[in-house]
């Protein structure tokens, strides 16, 4: 499993020019899912982003969590993130996991930011979708969580 997680003030995703969701200050988290993921690897990778201490205190440190300053989530199915771009110049998404089980997945990745206290909501899966993101810092990550189920 494969994660981008963008710091944003505000971040929105339309669908067919129809807003789907809309955050203030916290995360997008572009997540691509693997073959080889399961739940386990979505329940750790969710717990990372939840307590990854990536907001300033009064100091300007990044010592604050987004729960510690209750922001919310915006998560996007993204199977781009899994390209094999090695050979010739169209990329290959063999390497991503089917519909049929990445929809499952990144459906519990979300419940599990929620259940960890972070408020998440979703794009809208296997859609065209618009996403407008206000990058705060810019502060961009990649985190990767192997599957082991």
């Amino acid at each position: 499993m494969r994660a981008v997680l963008q710091r944003v003030s505000r971040a929105q995703v339309s669908v067919s020019g129809r807003k789907v969701a809309e955050i203030g200050t916290g995360y997008v988290i572009l997540l691509g899912i693997e073959p080889t993921d399961g739940q386990l690897a979505a329940d750790q990778l969710a717990e990372k982003c939840a307590q990854l201490r990536l907001f300033p205190d009064d100091q300007g440190k990044t010592n604050r969590s987004i729960r510690d300053v209750g922001g919310e989530a915006l998560v996007i199915s993204q199977f781009t993130l899994l390209a094999d771009t090695h050979r010739g110049r169209r990329p290959s998404f063999a390497g991503a996991a089917s519909p049929a089980q990445a929809r499952p997945l990144y459906e519990h990745f979300a419940g599990c930011m929620r259940k960890l206290g972070v408020p998440a909501c979703t794009g809208e899966f296997g859609a065209h979708m618009l996403v407008e993101i206000q990058n705060d810092g810019p502060f961009t990550l990649v985190l990767d969580q192997r599957g082991e189920e």
